[in-house]
């Protein structure tokens, strides 16, 4: 018997199989469905002769964080974004952070309810400089991500992707094409590690990357969680910062952020914060010219340096900004040298709270 099941959307990336069962053409898992069956994600599922999308407005809830908390270190600093994710996911991932709301199979995840127009509303209410999709991969809710980042525009306020990048090219393309900016996941940099530990394939991930950077004019940054024994080696980190300076050029912002045990990973031990200092070396050393390091007290390692001069242009201690070195145009005042990303002529003020908002209180 089919589930039955309310918020649902008719979607449109699948076809029909020969065999008659629904091939889900979102991501590379490319989920073969009969009827009533769900994808590996959870929250898509075939219906009938298609695949619809059963968490349409639905979410596991809305907080307003400091953009650097996804995190995007050049874009808008120091502003407030309203985040919020649903849940599922299309990667099973065994280190997962938010495996609470990305591995969970019960529609009571979803708490709280709005409209595309309400999330635009309640951001620009709320003096958020942008709506970022997160906590679960946006990538598995594409038309819910779609129409709120239409609806925000409306409202000029911006929208921010918080992705693996583990999708196919024509999803990816209209997904993009509505998103100011992207933090992505890269994982690791080899396919083993993609298969064992998180179920799925390096190489899609790397064409999303050279798809966003040649492209698209979405600003993205990257993140790489670095678990001791996994991924962590120095001949890997290289390998992956040279392969961003040649194929994505020096300008891409690199995070090396500390893992801590969780999930199905609670064997390993923390990421010790040298680690994450030599990852950062490595990078600067091949050529990023931005490099950071997260999740660990490191002052030095979270503020933004001009590639030029060596200047501080953005101080940062957590997400607290202490120091502003940039002109009005994004330039160091000391060299003139442009910083790369999205700035404004002054720094955000939201700091490093921490704002739950409840949406369907409000309508």
């Amino acid at each position: 018997m089919m589930e039955v099941v309310s918020d649902t959307v008719a979607t449109k990336f699948w076809h029909v199989l020969d065999d008659g069962r629904v091939q889900c053409d979102l991501c590379p898992r490319y989920c073969h469905l009969r009827e009533g069956q769900r994808g590996l994600c959870f929250v898509r599922m075939r219906q009938g002769d298609q695949i619809v999308l059963t968490t349409y407005g639905r979410s596991s809830g809305f907080c307003v964080d400091p953009i650097e908390k996804k995190p995007l270190n050049h874009f808008f600093p120091g502003t407030s974004v309203l985040s919020f994710g649903t849940a599922g996911c299309n990667l099973a991932c065994k280190f997962c952070q938010n495996w609470d709301i990305s591995k969970s199979r019960q529609t009571d995840t979803l708490a709280d309810s709005a409209t595309p127009q309400r999330v635009a509303e309640v951001a620009k209410q709320l003096d958020c400089r942008s709506v970022a999709f997160t906590y679960n991969d946006p990538v598995i809710f594409h038309e819910y991500a779609v129409d709120i980042a239409r609806a925000c525009h409306e409202q000029d306020v911006k929208t921010v992707a918080v992705t693996a990048g583990y999708v196919c090219p024509d999803p990816r393309e209209e997904f993009y094409r509505h998103m100011d900016a992207a933090d992505v996941d890269l994982k690791a940099f080899t396919e083993r590690f993609y298969r064992k530990v998180c179920g799925g394939e390096l190489k899609p991930v790397l064409e999303t990357l050279e798809y966003l950077k040649h492209e698209t004019n979405v600003w993205f940054e990257l993140t790489t969680l670095l678990i001791p024994g996994e991924n962590d080696s120095e001949r890997e980190i290289d390998e992956m910062t040279q392969w961003v300076v040649d194929r994505l050029g020096p300008d891409v912002p690199m995070h090396f952020t500390a893992f801590h045990p969780d999930w199905k990973m609670r064997d390993k031990p923390p990421t010790p914060p040298k680690t994450l200092m030599t990852a950062r070396q490595i990078a600067l050393r091949n050529g990023v010219r931005y490099a950071y390091t997260g999740n660990v007290h490191d002052e030095a390692g979270g503020s933004t340096y001009c590639h030029q001069c060596g200047a501080k242009l953005i101080g940062r201690d957590w997400y607290e900004l202490r120091g502003w070195n940039l002109d009005a145009s994004g330039r160091c005042r000391a060299c003139g040298t442009r910083c790369a990303g999205a700035f404004e002529g002054s720094p955000g003020t939201w700091g490093r709270r921490r704002l739950p908002v409840r949406m369907s209180a409000g309508g």
